[in-house]
Protein backbone atom coordinates (compact mmCIF):
# COMPACT_ATOMS: atom_id res chain seq x y z
CA UNK A 1 0.00 0.00 0.00
CA UNK A 2 2.68 2.54 1.03
CA UNK A 3 4.66 1.11 -2.71
CA UNK A 4 1.32 2.46 -4.17
CA UNK A 5 0.90 5.71 -2.11
CA UNK A 6 4.56 6.68 -3.27
CA UNK A 7 4.06 5.93 -6.90
CA UNK A 8 0.69 8.05 -6.24
CA UNK A 9 2.98 11.08 -5.04
CA UNK A 10 5.64 10.52 -7.86
CA UNK A 11 3.84 10.54 -10.33
CA UNK A 12 1.27 13.70 -9.65
CA UNK A 13 3.66 15.40 -7.78
CA UNK A 14 1.47 15.11 -4.12
CA UNK A 15 4.09 16.45 -1.92
CA UNK A 16 5.81 19.20 -4.22
CA UNK A 17 2.04 20.68 -4.31
CA UNK A 18 1.24 20.68 -0.60
CA UNK A 19 -1.31 18.11 -0.55
CA UNK A 20 -1.83 13.90 0.18
CA UNK A 21 -3.94 11.40 -1.42
CA UNK A 22 -6.68 11.29 0.92
CA UNK A 23 -6.98 15.05 0.29
CA UNK A 24 -7.41 14.50 -3.49
CA UNK A 25 -9.62 11.40 -3.18
CA UNK A 26 -11.76 14.10 -0.90
CA UNK A 27 -11.49 16.85 -3.23
CA UNK A 28 -12.35 14.34 -6.30
CA UNK A 29 -15.44 12.71 -4.21
CA UNK A 30 -16.72 15.91 -3.66
CA UNK A 31 -16.00 17.53 -7.48
CA UNK A 32 -18.42 14.16 -8.22
CA UNK A 33 -21.27 15.22 -6.14
CA UNK A 34 -21.85 18.46 -6.98
CA UNK A 35 -21.88 17.52 -10.97
CA UNK A 36 -23.91 14.00 -10.28
CA UNK A 37 -26.63 15.75 -11.42
CA UNK A 38 -25.67 15.38 -15.13
CA UNK A 39 -26.05 11.66 -14.94
CA UNK A 40 -30.28 12.31 -15.08
CA UNK A 41 -29.87 15.82 -16.53
CA UNK A 42 -28.53 15.71 -19.53
CA UNK A 43 -30.10 12.62 -20.86
CA UNK A 44 -33.65 13.83 -20.25
CA UNK A 45 -32.68 16.88 -22.24
CA UNK A 46 -30.84 14.94 -24.99
CA UNK A 47 -34.12 12.75 -24.81
CA UNK A 48 -36.16 14.62 -26.02
CA UNK A 49 -34.36 14.57 -29.44
CA UNK A 50 -34.91 11.40 -29.85
CA UNK A 51 -31.73 9.68 -27.95
CA UNK A 52 -32.52 6.98 -26.43
CA UNK A 53 -32.29 8.04 -22.06
CA UNK A 54 -30.40 5.04 -20.94
CA UNK A 55 -28.10 5.10 -23.57
CA UNK A 56 -27.38 8.70 -23.24
CA UNK A 57 -27.01 8.10 -19.76
CA UNK A 58 -24.27 5.88 -20.37
CA UNK A 59 -22.42 8.35 -22.84
CA UNK A 60 -22.77 11.09 -20.37
CA UNK A 61 -21.11 9.27 -17.68
CA UNK A 62 -18.41 7.46 -19.77
CA UNK A 63 -17.42 10.50 -22.10
CA UNK A 64 -17.37 12.26 -18.42
CA UNK A 65 -14.76 9.46 -17.17
CA UNK A 66 -12.69 9.81 -20.70
CA UNK A 67 -12.33 13.73 -20.45
CA UNK A 68 -11.86 13.91 -16.34
CA UNK A 69 -9.06 11.12 -16.72
CA UNK A 70 -6.97 12.86 -19.88
CA UNK A 71 -7.38 16.05 -17.89
CA UNK A 72 -5.68 14.01 -15.07
CA UNK A 73 -3.38 12.11 -16.40
CA UNK A 74 -2.18 14.61 -19.30
CA UNK A 75 -2.42 17.90 -17.71
CA UNK A 76 -2.36 16.80 -13.28
CA UNK A 77 -5.45 19.39 -13.20
CA UNK A 78 -8.10 18.76 -10.73
CA UNK A 79 -10.44 19.57 -13.13
CA UNK A 80 -13.30 17.27 -14.01
CA UNK A 81 -15.06 17.60 -17.47
CA UNK A 82 -18.73 16.42 -18.64
CA UNK A 83 -21.56 17.41 -21.21
CA UNK A 84 -22.22 20.78 -21.14
CA UNK A 85 -25.34 22.59 -19.85
CA UNK A 86 -26.59 24.86 -22.67
CA UNK A 87 -24.85 23.20 -25.14
CA UNK A 88 -26.78 20.27 -24.92
CA UNK A 89 -30.33 22.11 -24.62
CA UNK A 90 -28.71 23.78 -28.41
CA UNK A 91 -28.61 20.24 -29.63
CA UNK A 92 -31.67 18.88 -28.56
CA UNK A 93 -34.35 22.25 -29.09
CA UNK A 94 -32.43 23.50 -31.54
CA UNK A 95 -30.67 21.54 -34.19
CA UNK A 96 -33.33 18.58 -33.89
CA UNK A 97 -36.56 19.95 -32.71
CA UNK A 98 -36.21 23.18 -34.25
CA UNK A 99 -34.34 22.95 -37.38
CA UNK A 100 -35.15 19.20 -37.97
CA UNK A 101 -31.64 17.05 -38.20
CA UNK A 102 -31.75 13.73 -37.23
CA UNK A 103 -30.11 13.91 -33.36
CA UNK A 104 -27.25 11.07 -35.41
CA UNK A 105 -26.71 13.84 -37.99
CA UNK A 106 -26.36 16.40 -35.15
CA UNK A 107 -23.52 14.09 -33.38
CA UNK A 108 -21.92 14.01 -36.26
CA UNK A 109 -21.88 18.03 -36.57
CA UNK A 110 -20.20 17.60 -32.58
CA UNK A 111 -18.18 15.41 -33.61
CA UNK A 112 -16.76 17.48 -36.62
CA UNK A 113 -16.66 20.35 -34.36
CA UNK A 114 -14.01 18.28 -32.19
CA UNK A 115 -11.93 17.41 -34.55
CA UNK A 116 -11.35 21.35 -35.22
CA UNK A 117 -10.86 21.39 -31.55
CA UNK A 118 -7.85 18.98 -31.46
CA UNK A 119 -6.64 20.56 -34.42
CA UNK A 120 -7.06 24.04 -33.17
CA UNK A 121 -5.07 22.89 -29.95
CA UNK A 122 -2.63 21.20 -31.64
CA UNK A 123 -1.06 23.68 -33.73
CA UNK A 124 -1.49 26.20 -30.17
CA UNK A 125 -4.15 28.50 -31.61
CA UNK A 126 -6.48 27.64 -28.36
CA UNK A 127 -3.38 28.43 -26.59
CA UNK A 128 -2.37 31.40 -28.18
CA UNK A 129 -5.95 32.78 -27.58
CA UNK A 130 -5.65 32.00 -23.76
CA UNK A 131 -1.77 33.39 -23.39
CA UNK A 132 -3.15 36.98 -25.37
CA UNK A 133 -6.27 37.31 -22.61
CA UNK A 134 -5.41 40.54 -20.80
CA UNK A 135 -4.43 39.71 -17.24
CA UNK A 136 -7.23 41.93 -15.97
CA UNK A 137 -10.37 39.81 -18.07
CA UNK A 138 -8.13 36.52 -16.16
CA UNK A 139 -9.25 37.81 -12.90
CA UNK A 140 -12.57 39.04 -14.13
CA UNK A 141 -13.44 35.50 -14.83
CA UNK A 142 -12.96 33.83 -11.72
CA UNK A 143 -14.84 36.65 -9.92
CA UNK A 144 -17.82 36.46 -12.66
CA UNK A 145 -17.62 32.37 -11.96
CA UNK A 146 -17.72 32.75 -8.92
CA UNK A 147 -20.62 34.85 -9.00
CA UNK A 148 -22.05 32.26 -12.20
CA UNK A 149 -22.06 29.39 -9.40
CA UNK A 150 -23.30 31.39 -6.79
CA UNK A 151 -26.39 31.57 -8.70
CA UNK A 152 -26.72 28.51 -9.68
CA UNK A 153 -26.30 27.24 -5.79
CA UNK A 154 -29.00 29.64 -4.64
CA UNK A 155 -31.43 28.80 -7.62
CA UNK A 156 -30.94 25.19 -6.87
CA UNK A 157 -31.59 26.21 -3.30
CA UNK A 158 -34.55 28.53 -4.29
CA UNK A 159 -33.49 31.45 -2.65
CA UNK A 160 -34.10 32.87 -6.02
CA UNK A 161 -36.13 32.06 -8.58
CA UNK A 162 -37.75 33.23 -12.00
CA UNK A 163 -40.63 35.83 -12.27
CA UNK A 164 -41.67 37.51 -15.29
CA UNK A 165 -41.81 41.15 -13.97
CA UNK A 166 -38.10 41.35 -12.71
CA UNK A 167 -36.70 38.15 -14.21
CA UNK A 168 -35.47 37.02 -10.68
CA UNK A 169 -37.16 37.64 -7.57
CA UNK A 170 -36.81 36.05 -3.93
CA UNK A 171 -38.03 32.19 -3.72
CA UNK A 172 -40.09 31.12 -1.01
CA UNK A 173 -38.28 31.24 1.78
CA UNK A 174 -40.54 28.87 3.83
CA UNK A 175 -40.08 26.22 1.77
CA UNK A 176 -38.82 22.97 3.53
CA UNK A 177 -36.13 22.62 0.83
CA UNK A 178 -35.01 26.04 0.93
CA UNK A 179 -35.22 25.86 4.83
CA UNK A 180 -32.93 22.66 4.20
CA UNK A 181 -30.90 24.08 1.95
CA UNK A 182 -29.81 27.70 4.07
CA UNK A 183 -29.65 25.22 6.80
CA UNK A 184 -27.05 23.39 5.49
CA UNK A 185 -25.15 26.29 4.05
CA UNK A 186 -25.08 27.44 7.88
CA UNK A 187 -23.58 24.45 9.11
CA UNK A 188 -21.11 24.01 6.44
CA UNK A 189 -20.00 27.65 6.50
CA UNK A 190 -19.50 27.47 10.29
CA UNK A 191 -17.58 24.18 9.59
CA UNK A 192 -15.30 26.04 7.04
CA UNK A 193 -14.79 28.96 9.03
CA UNK A 194 -13.56 26.40 11.50
CA UNK A 195 -10.83 25.03 9.37
CA UNK A 196 -12.71 21.88 8.74
CA UNK A 197 -11.47 20.19 5.12
CA UNK A 198 -14.16 18.01 4.52
CA UNK A 199 -17.24 20.33 5.00
CA UNK A 200 -18.49 20.50 1.47
CA UNK A 201 -18.32 16.47 0.76
CA UNK A 202 -20.28 16.09 4.59
CA UNK A 203 -22.35 18.69 3.81
CA UNK A 204 -23.49 17.39 0.32
CA UNK A 205 -23.92 13.82 2.18
CA UNK A 206 -25.64 14.94 5.16
CA UNK A 207 -28.46 17.11 2.97
CA UNK A 208 -29.20 14.21 0.64
CA UNK A 209 -29.61 12.07 3.67
CA UNK A 210 -32.09 14.60 5.20
CA UNK A 211 -34.41 15.47 2.12
CA UNK A 212 -34.55 11.91 1.66
CA UNK A 213 -36.20 11.35 5.01
CA UNK A 214 -38.11 14.83 5.42
CA UNK A 215 -39.63 13.61 2.30
CA UNK A 216 -38.52 16.38 -0.04
CA UNK A 217 -36.56 14.03 -2.15
CA UNK A 218 -37.46 10.54 -3.31
CA UNK A 219 -35.73 7.48 -2.31
CA UNK A 220 -32.96 6.15 -4.99
CA UNK A 221 -35.24 4.22 -7.42
CA UNK A 222 -32.71 1.10 -7.25
CA UNK A 223 -29.00 0.71 -6.55
CA UNK A 224 -27.55 -1.16 -9.64
CA UNK A 225 -28.75 -1.01 -13.19
CA UNK A 226 -27.14 -2.50 -16.29
CA UNK A 227 -25.28 0.19 -18.39
CA UNK A 228 -26.80 0.55 -22.20
CA UNK A 229 -24.03 0.93 -23.90
CA UNK A 230 -24.98 -0.15 -27.57
CA UNK A 231 -28.31 1.98 -28.72
CA UNK A 232 -26.13 5.31 -29.09
CA UNK A 233 -22.39 3.74 -29.65
CA UNK A 234 -21.62 4.82 -33.05
CA UNK A 235 -24.63 5.99 -33.88
CA UNK A 236 -23.33 9.48 -34.88
CA UNK A 237 -23.93 9.79 -38.76
CA UNK A 238 -20.60 12.18 -40.08
CA UNK A 239 -21.46 11.82 -43.63
CA UNK A 240 -24.73 13.16 -43.09
CA UNK A 241 -23.66 16.25 -41.40
CA UNK A 242 -21.44 16.80 -44.19
CA UNK A 243 -23.82 16.03 -47.06
CA UNK A 244 -26.05 18.78 -45.31
CA UNK A 245 -23.61 21.53 -44.85
CA UNK A 246 -24.25 22.20 -40.94
CA UNK A 247 -21.40 25.17 -40.87
CA UNK A 248 -23.29 27.12 -38.58
CA UNK A 249 -24.14 24.48 -36.19
CA UNK A 250 -20.63 23.38 -35.97
CA UNK A 251 -19.68 26.83 -35.35
CA UNK A 252 -21.87 26.90 -32.07
CA UNK A 253 -20.60 23.89 -31.31
CA UNK A 254 -17.03 25.20 -31.33
CA UNK A 255 -17.30 28.65 -30.26
CA UNK A 256 -19.50 27.85 -27.36
CA UNK A 257 -16.87 24.93 -26.09
CA UNK A 258 -13.82 27.11 -27.07
CA UNK A 259 -14.90 29.73 -24.87
CA UNK A 260 -16.46 28.26 -21.85
CA UNK A 261 -13.69 25.78 -21.55
CA UNK A 262 -11.09 28.84 -21.76
CA UNK A 263 -12.90 30.72 -19.36
CA UNK A 264 -13.32 27.72 -17.24
CA UNK A 265 -9.76 27.02 -17.20
CA UNK A 266 -8.51 30.50 -16.54
CA UNK A 267 -11.05 30.33 -13.39
CA UNK A 268 -10.26 27.49 -12.24
CA UNK A 269 -6.32 28.15 -12.97
CA UNK A 270 -6.50 31.53 -10.82
CA UNK A 271 -8.57 29.55 -7.73
CA UNK A 272 -6.16 27.42 -7.96
CA UNK A 273 -3.02 29.18 -8.17
CA UNK A 274 -2.05 27.33 -11.01
CA UNK A 275 -1.27 30.40 -13.38
CA UNK A 276 2.10 31.72 -13.23
CA UNK A 277 3.31 35.02 -12.96
CA UNK A 278 2.88 36.26 -16.68
CA UNK A 279 -0.62 35.12 -16.12
CA UNK A 280 -0.24 31.76 -17.88
CA UNK A 281 -1.26 28.65 -17.33
CA UNK A 282 1.23 25.42 -17.23
CA UNK A 283 0.90 22.39 -19.47
CA UNK A 284 -2.47 24.20 -21.35
CA UNK A 285 -2.16 22.27 -24.18
CA UNK A 286 -2.62 18.90 -22.03
CA UNK A 287 -5.17 20.38 -20.68
CA UNK A 288 -6.90 22.00 -23.73
CA UNK A 289 -6.23 18.16 -25.59
CA UNK A 290 -8.34 16.29 -23.10
CA UNK A 291 -11.25 18.46 -23.45
CA UNK A 292 -10.95 18.40 -27.48
CA UNK A 293 -10.59 14.76 -27.10
CA UNK A 294 -13.50 14.43 -24.83
CA UNK A 295 -15.89 15.94 -27.09
CA UNK A 296 -14.90 13.76 -30.05
CA UNK A 297 -15.06 10.49 -27.69
CA UNK A 298 -18.69 12.10 -26.22
CA UNK A 299 -20.33 12.41 -30.18
CA UNK A 300 -18.84 8.66 -30.52
CA UNK A 301 -20.70 7.54 -27.08
CA UNK A 302 -23.77 9.55 -27.85
CA UNK A 303 -23.78 12.91 -26.31
CA UNK A 304 -23.10 16.78 -27.03
CA UNK A 305 -20.40 18.73 -26.77
CA UNK A 306 -18.11 17.84 -23.58
CA UNK A 307 -16.55 20.55 -22.07
CA UNK A 308 -14.57 21.63 -18.73
CA UNK A 309 -17.24 22.29 -15.21
CA UNK A 310 -17.17 24.92 -12.85
CA UNK A 311 -18.15 22.60 -10.33
CA UNK A 312 -14.72 21.54 -10.46
CA UNK A 313 -13.78 24.87 -7.93
CA UNK A 314 -15.68 22.32 -4.98
CA UNK A 315 -13.09 20.17 -5.30
CA UNK A 316 -10.31 22.87 -5.08
CA UNK A 317 -11.62 24.29 -2.27
CA UNK A 318 -11.41 21.11 -0.63
CA UNK A 319 -7.60 20.80 -1.19
CA UNK A 320 -7.30 19.23 -4.53
CA UNK A 321 -4.43 20.20 -6.50
CA UNK A 322 -2.97 17.77 -8.66
CA UNK A 323 -4.65 15.13 -11.42
CA UNK A 324 -5.50 12.36 -8.92
CA UNK A 325 -8.63 14.40 -8.05
CA UNK A 326 -9.64 14.22 -11.60
CA UNK A 327 -8.78 10.81 -11.73
CA UNK A 328 -10.92 10.06 -8.34
CA UNK A 329 -13.90 12.18 -10.42
CA UNK A 330 -13.38 9.75 -13.45
CA UNK A 331 -13.69 6.67 -11.54
CA UNK A 332 -17.12 7.72 -9.65
CA UNK A 333 -18.28 8.43 -12.94
CA UNK A 334 -17.43 5.00 -14.45
CA UNK A 335 -18.96 3.32 -11.40
CA UNK A 336 -22.04 5.63 -12.32
CA UNK A 337 -22.29 3.65 -14.95
CA UNK A 338 -23.30 0.66 -13.07
CA UNK A 339 -24.85 2.81 -10.30
CA UNK A 340 -26.69 5.42 -12.05
CA UNK A 341 -30.30 5.59 -9.55
CA UNK A 342 -28.03 5.74 -6.43
CA UNK A 343 -26.16 8.74 -8.17
CA UNK A 344 -29.02 10.33 -9.48
CA UNK A 345 -30.60 10.14 -5.87
CA UNK A 346 -28.36 13.38 -5.15
CA UNK A 347 -31.38 16.31 -5.28
CA UNK A 348 -30.08 20.30 -6.42
CA UNK A 349 -30.30 21.67 -2.71
CA UNK A 350 -27.68 19.28 -1.28
CA UNK A 351 -24.98 20.71 -3.80
CA UNK A 352 -26.17 23.81 -3.51
CA UNK A 353 -24.48 25.19 0.10
CA UNK A 354 -21.13 24.39 -2.10
CA UNK A 355 -21.85 26.04 -4.96
CA UNK A 356 -22.67 28.71 -3.05
CA UNK A 357 -19.62 29.01 -1.16
CA UNK A 358 -17.28 28.44 -3.53
CA UNK A 359 -18.69 31.67 -4.76
CA UNK A 360 -17.54 33.33 -2.24
CA UNK A 361 -14.00 31.91 -2.35
CA UNK A 362 -13.44 33.07 -5.99
CA UNK A 363 -15.48 36.49 -6.01
CA UNK A 364 -12.25 37.28 -3.87
CA UNK A 365 -10.00 37.63 -6.84
CA UNK A 366 -12.04 41.07 -7.60
CA UNK A 367 -10.03 42.82 -5.47
CA UNK A 368 -7.05 42.58 -8.06
CA UNK A 369 -8.83 44.25 -10.84
CA UNK A 370 -7.55 48.24 -11.16
CA UNK A 371 -10.27 49.52 -10.32
CA UNK A 372 -8.58 53.02 -10.76
CA UNK A 373 -8.25 52.28 -14.59
CA UNK A 374 -11.63 52.60 -16.39
CA UNK A 375 -9.82 50.90 -19.29
CA UNK A 376 -9.35 48.30 -17.31
CA UNK A 377 -12.34 48.40 -14.81
CA UNK A 378 -15.35 48.31 -17.08
CA UNK A 379 -14.32 45.41 -19.48
CA UNK A 380 -13.60 43.69 -16.25
CA UNK A 381 -17.08 44.30 -14.66
CA UNK A 382 -19.15 43.41 -17.67
CA UNK A 383 -16.61 39.94 -17.83
CA UNK A 384 -18.02 39.71 -13.96
CA UNK A 385 -21.88 40.73 -14.20
CA UNK A 386 -22.94 39.12 -17.84
CA UNK A 387 -21.80 35.53 -16.59
CA UNK A 388 -24.36 35.51 -13.95
CA UNK A 389 -27.11 37.44 -16.00
CA UNK A 390 -26.61 35.68 -19.20
CA UNK A 391 -26.01 32.12 -17.65
CA UNK A 392 -23.08 31.93 -19.87
CA UNK A 393 -19.34 32.36 -19.15
CA UNK A 394 -18.55 32.23 -22.96
CA UNK A 395 -20.74 35.30 -23.43
CA UNK A 396 -19.05 37.37 -19.85
CA UNK A 397 -15.73 36.64 -21.55
CA UNK A 398 -17.21 38.27 -24.70
CA UNK A 399 -18.20 41.31 -23.74
CA UNK A 400 -14.87 42.12 -21.91
CA UNK A 401 -13.40 41.09 -24.78
CA UNK A 402 -15.47 43.95 -27.04
CA UNK A 403 -14.80 46.17 -24.82
CA UNK A 404 -10.87 45.91 -23.55
CA UNK A 405 -9.27 46.84 -26.77
CA UNK A 406 -12.14 49.59 -28.26
CA UNK A 407 -11.46 51.27 -24.92
CA UNK A 408 -7.89 51.03 -24.91
CA UNK A 409 -8.17 52.53 -28.63
CA UNK A 410 -10.38 54.95 -27.76
CA UNK A 411 -8.22 56.54 -24.78
CA UNK A 412 -4.87 56.44 -26.97
CA UNK A 413 -3.70 53.14 -25.30
CA UNK A 414 -4.09 50.85 -28.11
CA UNK A 415 -1.01 49.11 -28.10
CA UNK A 416 -1.51 47.82 -24.42
CA UNK A 417 -4.25 45.13 -26.39
CA UNK A 418 -2.37 42.55 -28.89
CA UNK A 419 -3.20 42.46 -31.82
CA UNK A 420 -4.86 39.06 -30.90
CA UNK A 421 -7.18 40.70 -28.55
CA UNK A 422 -8.31 43.21 -31.85
CA UNK A 423 -8.90 40.01 -34.23
CA UNK A 424 -11.32 38.13 -31.11
CA UNK A 425 -13.23 41.00 -30.63
CA UNK A 426 -13.98 41.75 -34.15
CA UNK A 427 -14.92 37.94 -34.21
CA UNK A 428 -16.93 38.16 -31.35
CA UNK A 429 -18.57 41.02 -32.47
CA UNK A 430 -19.52 39.20 -36.14
CA UNK A 431 -21.04 36.16 -34.10
CA UNK A 432 -23.23 38.62 -32.48
CA UNK A 433 -24.47 39.80 -35.57
CA UNK A 434 -25.00 37.03 -37.49
CA UNK A 435 -26.46 35.47 -33.90
CA UNK A 436 -28.89 38.49 -34.31
CA UNK A 437 -30.04 38.40 -38.02
CA UNK A 438 -30.60 34.91 -37.54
Amino acid sequence: MQAIVRRLDDFFQLSARGTNVRTETVAGATTFLTMAYIIVVNPAILSDAGVPFSGALFATCTAAAIGTLLMGIVANYPFALAPGMGINAYFAYTVVLTLNYDWRTALGAVFISGVIFVFLTLVRVRGMIVDAIPSTLKTAVAAGIGLFIAFIGLKNAGVIAASPATFVTLGNLTAKSTVLALAGLLVVGALVARGFRSALILGSIGVTVASIVLGIAPMPAGVVARPDWHSTLFQLDIGGAIKLGLLDVVFVFLFVDMFDTIGSLMGLGQQSGFLDGDGKMPRLTGALVADSTATVAGACLGTSTVTTYIESATGVSEGGRTGLTAVVVAVLFLLATFFSPLAGAVPAIATAPALILVGVFMIRSAVHIRWDDLTEAIPAFLSIIAMPLTFSIANGLALGFIFYPLLKLLTGRGREASPIVYVLAALFVLRYVYLGLG
